[in-house]
């Protein structure tokens, strides 16, 4: 199954917006559910699903995804990518949000913070080794993903750590919240929501910094009250385009 428009959509309007699908096929036995960092995953994705004898879905985004630009590890069953280490936190990107997490990352880098960056790759069956191993190891993580909060990838990291015995309080997940997004390019959509570079890297200064979380909370519980659009190893730098 090719899931077309996964994710923010932008103009084509609130009833497009693909960020409900990962809730709905997690729970079906058997089935092995993919979201491709980039263009190089897409591509490996499709040829490696048709060689699965099984049952397959990939999301993939309406608009052109950023590329990160590396050796990219072969795409194998539940096995996600490390694509950046990092010694003070670990931000696991789920899709398309890949780039803007590794942006992140390089812009904390500039700041003293070191940040790491997963390539989850797989939503199911996830690979537990790698994200409990993060857990950890690092003093914090931080999931990202362009789909609903509820039911989704970060929901499916809790469960697995939880599992495990392991702390889930210093894991952050962001998403989308309990509420439906409206119109708006898709850009401005991700600002909204915190998806972007920006977002994501102060989130993580917030997990890295107890006062820096203190002293944007009433910004961020004003965001929340008001909505969203009105509802709601080392590598190389990244270059746009498929």
């Amino acid at each position: 199954m090719m899931l077309d428009r996964s994710g923010v959509v932008g103009p084509d309007g609130p009833t497009h917006h693909g960020v409900f699908d990962l809730t709905y096929l997690r729970p079906f036995p058997n089935l092995v559910v993919m979201a491709p960092g980039d263009a190089w995953d897409l591509a490996a994705m499709v040829e490696w699903a048709l060689k699965h004898a099984g049952p397959t879905a990939i999301r993939y985004p309406k608009a052109p995804a950023e590329t990160v630009q590396r050796r990219p590890d072969p795409v194998e069953l539940g096995t996600a990518e490390v694509v950046r280490e990092g010694a003070d936190g670990m931000i696991i990107a789920c899709g398309t949000v890949l780039a803007a997490c590794v942006q992140a990352a390089q812009r904390l880098a500039r700041e003293g913070i070191e940040l790491g960056v997963i390539n989850a790759r797989f939503v199911k069956p996830l690979d537990s080794e790698t994200i409990l191993r993060a857990v950890r190891e690092c003093s914090f993580v931080v999931t990202v993903e362009e789909g609903q909060l509820m039911g989704g990838f970060g929901s499916a990291v809790l469960e697995a750590v939880s599992d495990a015995g392991l702390e889930t309080g210093r894991i952050r997940r962001l998403g989308i919240p309990d509420q439906f997004v409206e119109h708006g390019g898709r850009s401005e959509l991700l600002a909204d929501l915190g998806l972007d570079a920006d977002g994501i890297a102060e989130a993580c200064r917030q997990m890295t910094d107890p006062s820096h979380k203190a002293a944007t909370a009433g910004r961020a519980h004003h965001k929340a009250a008001t909505g969203v659009r009105g509802s709601l190893s080392p590598h190389r730098p990244l270059s746009s385009g498929v």
